[in-house]
């Protein structure tokens, strides 16, 4: 018996059939973040451990139970949890930060965290990020949250809510940590082991575990807004004003402290609620001290990153459109050998012009034939049996009204082709615009 292998738990495979799906995110995400300046950067699936664990968090979900790490020899690597510092580990090895500030930069990548796999949280998923690395001005969180907003917008998302946050700097959040040590000390006994030993070491990471019991305990606890310092409580004010100047909606959300150690200062979230538990479909925020714990100087910093994966069960369960999947713009159907032989000439001279063109590779009949013709979608069909290329002329038939046109079997094909390609496709885009209006 044959050993059945499938993929594993917690990944996805995208076949032909959606990924018309992804290139509409990818396309909408690039030519997004290209209109406010930022290029394209990719970096290795894998980097240093020590990376991830000075960056990410030594308390953090993340790290403490998420990552995979595997051993080569005597160095340690892991899978990137998250795509931020890979990225700016990126823009210091390779001197970015030394040319013109800000640098902006954007990826599309996948990330790997071992978790329990639910609609909306794969092991293997898919993030569009972005950095922005050298302005401590908030009105850099402006952009960074308006290029967000612009995005989902583009996508046609509706009904997605903005949550902004000031998480503070090392200075205000030392305060704000005795006063959380002080509030969950009392209730230490019911905290989750994993929080028991966050008491300590980072008490914020207990606002953010996923245990209800801890969750609940959460809910009175102090309030970081209330610990801000004059510059943090200045730049968050700030902030808001300038949302509100782009007439961007929000809601101060005071529990957002998101998951990973590096942030200070702003952080957000825009989520919905169609999607179920799992609805944060983006997340990001300053992390001013991240490069200089990278080994940098130091540079203020801030990004934020979309899981491709919700925004798709986003997108289907309010109905956006994707783009449409290429079809088939000319197939050939030969009849025998020397047909085949002369569709192999012409196939290739239209695809030389852009066209995606095919022609019969499995001999089936020409009924067959015809019929894959209608399933792969093509638009133009042209037979080529022996009184064809006896005369070097055939009929094109456009499929959708079923008109028959003569065209020339030599060099004159491809421009007879390309003009009525242009006139009928163009005629049915307009046909299709009128139907919507």
């Amino acid at each position: 018996m044959a050993l059945k292998i499938t993929r594993p738990q917690g990944t996805e495979d995208v076949t032909p059939k959606s990924i018309n799906k992804w290139y509409t995110i990818e396309k909408v995400a690039r030519d997004t973040a290209e209109s406010f300046g930022f290029h394209e950067i990719r970096v290795p699936t894998f980097e240093s451990t020590d990376l991830f664990l000075r960056s990410v968090g030594e308390t953090t979900d993340v790290v403490q139970k998420e990552m995979y790490t595997v051993k080569a020899k005597e160095t340690e690597f892991t899978l990137r949890p998250e795509g931020t510092a890979g990225t700016i580990r990126a823009l210091l090895q390779n001197g970015m930060l030394n040319d013109a500030l800000p640098q902006k930069v954007f990826y599309i990548l996948s990330c790997f965290r071992h978790e329990r796999p639910q609609a909306g949280r794969l092991r293997e998923f898919h993030q569009f990020g972005l950095e922005m690395a050298g302005s401590q001005s908030p009105a850099a969180d402006a952009e960074v949250i308006s290029l967000a907003k612009t995005l989902l917008d583009r996508l046609g998302l509706k009904n997605i809510a903005l949550n902004i946050n000031s998480i503070g700097c090392p200075k205000c959040r030392s305060e704000y940590h005795k006063a959380l040590r002080s509030y969950f000390a009392a209730r230490e006994d019911e905290l989750c082991d994993t929080c028991k030993t966050r008491l300590e070491k980072n008490p914020m990471r207990i606002l953010d575990c996923k245990s209800p019991v801890c969750g609940d305990i959460g809910k009175d606890a102090p309030v970081i807004l209330d610990y801000l310092c004059d510059d943090c409580s200045s730049h968050f004010e700030t902030l808001k004003k300038y949302l509100t100047g782009l007439s961007i909606e929000y809601t101060v959300n005071p529990r957002i402290v998101r998951g990973l150690d590096y942030y200070t200062k702003t952080v957000f979230e825009f989520v919905t609620t169609d999607i179920g538990a799992q609805g944060t479909v983006c997340g990001g925020g300053r992390y001013d001290g991240l490069i200089e714990q990278l080994g940098g100087n130091p540079t203020p910093a801030l990004g934020f990153g979309m899981g491709i994966e919700r925004l798709l069960l986003t997108m289907e369960s309010q109905g956006c459109e994707f783009l449409e999947q290429k079809t088939c713009d000319l197939y050939i159907a030969p009849m025998d050998a020397d047909g085949t032989q002369k569709a192999l000439t012409l196939v290739q001279s239209v695809r030389s012009e852009g066209y995606q063109a095919e022609l019969d590779l499995m001999n089936r009949g020409i009924k067959a034939q015809m019929k894959y013709a209608n399933k792969i979608g093509a638009k133009f069909v042209l037979v080529l049996g022996e009184n064809e290329l006896e005369s070097g002329t055939a009929n094109l038939k456009f499929m959708k009204t079923g008109e028959q046109f003569p065209v020339h079997l030599d060099e004159r094909f491809i421009t007879e082709f390309g003009d009525l390609a242009i006139q009928f496709l163009f005629d049915d885009i307009l046909d299709d615009l009128k139907e919507e209006m």
